[in-house]
């Protein structure tokens, strides 16, 4: 019987790094468009399957307990996750492990693993660390709203809550396709020195001048605010906005209820996929129905809530304050993995590895 796992590429970061086969931002955004391209026609598809590990049962261990003061005020968000998706030609499953408190031991919030499979039979082809792009699929977010959102031919102000890999990737995406819309970007994290290393780190990269700050006060004055945290409460009140504000959210419960109330009211509300925001229930807009005993799954389509996902136009300008809950689809992280895969097969090409690429 054939080793079900001969033949398969196993690719770290530092394997795609030091062969010089990573992924650009160039290449993450090109991936992510041939993404949405088949997530809208239907021939790209999947799910996710979320298992949340309860917080006391962590921190009831005692090497932990003396740790648990240092998060007050951010979830740990300890949870497995697992989101499988096929293409037109590949299929995949991303396995997650996460917790906060990995960031104590000097390790990444959350690790992805990603199994590259060949759609038809369904043999793995590669497995990947992707947890590097994970972020940068997720920065793309900012990128796809921002487009959309700020006017061209003048130069917008941004707020951006958070400072981990996504918030990292959140600038880059920016920079890679806006830069000439924006202004500047208002960093904020829950520590000042948190925000300071991050302009810091992004400055010599970067063109768009990066402020950090410690409070909201310069909210108002911006047209796109990004959230990409991990806290237990809402990061901004609804009078920190400016009116006409769109807000794209890539964390958890960060947006408060009496802003929610009033996009429904006077503005768009937009989930890249309702299904997927509904069912994984942790973000503000999901959250907003399930703690009155409703689905966002049932009612958003009766209140006229829009889908990134959907092929119909999901923007309108002058609609008022505009809403954007992402909450991460698969198919991004196949189409991303695929192109990294892809781009180690090319650079091999007729080497060894070249028998292990069925491309």
């Amino acid at each position: 019987m054939t080793d079900a796992l001969s033949g398969i590429a196993f690719l770290t970061r530092s394997d795609l790094a030091t062969r010089g086969c990573a992924l650009t931002t160039k290449d993450v955004h090109e991936a992510v468009a041939r993404a949405w391209a088949e997530i809208r026609s239907g021939a790209a598809r999947g799910g996710k399957a979320v298992l949340s590990l309860p917080e006391d049962e962590f921190w009831s261990v005692p090497d932990f307990t003396a740790f648990k003061p240092d998060f007050a005020e951010e979830r740990l968000g300890w949870k497995l996750s697992s989101l499988y998706s096929v293409s037109s030609t590949h299929g995949g499953v991303k396995i997650i492990g996460a917790n906060a408190f990995n960031r104590s031991l000097g390790l990444p919030r959350s690790t992805s693993t990603f199994i590259l499979l060949d759609k038809f039979t369904l043999r793995p082809i590669a497995i990947l660390d992707e947890t590097a792009l994970s972020a940068d699929r997720t920065g793309t977010y900012a990128s796809l709203v921002a487009e959309a959102c700020l006017a061209r031919g003048t130069a917008s102000c941004v707020f951006l809550v958070g400072a981990g890999p996504v918030a990292q990737s959140v600038i880059r995406s920016l920079a890679f396709s806006c830069a000439d819309r924006i202004e500047q970007i208002f960093v904020r994290a829950r520590r000042l020195e948190n925000a300071r290393a991050l302009a810091i780190a992004l400055s010599g990269e970067v063109k768009i001048p990066l402020v950090p700050v410690d409070d909201n006060r310069t909210m108002r004055c911006c047209s796109l605010v990004v959230t990409a945290s991990n806290a237990r409460e809402p990061v901004f009140a609804d009078e920190d906005l400016a009116q006409e504000a769109t807000t794209l959210h890539l964390g958890g419960n960060e947006a408060p209820d009496d802003y929610l109330k009033r996009v429904f009211r006077t503005g768009l509300m937009v989930c890249d996929d309702l299904q997927t925001v509904s069912r994984r229930n942790s973000q503000s807009i999901a959250l907003h129905f399930s703690s009155r005993g409703l689905s966002l799954e049932t009612i958003g389509p009766l209140i006229g809530i829009r889908e990134l996902a959907n092929p119909a136009p999901w923007y309108e300008d002058n609609a008022g304050p505009t809403c954007v809950t992402c909450v991460g689809l698969p198919m991004l992280d196949l189409f991303v993995a695929q192109a990294s895969f892809d781009k180690y097969c090319r650079a091999h090409a007729g080497s060894e590895v070249d028998r292990t690429c069925p491309i």
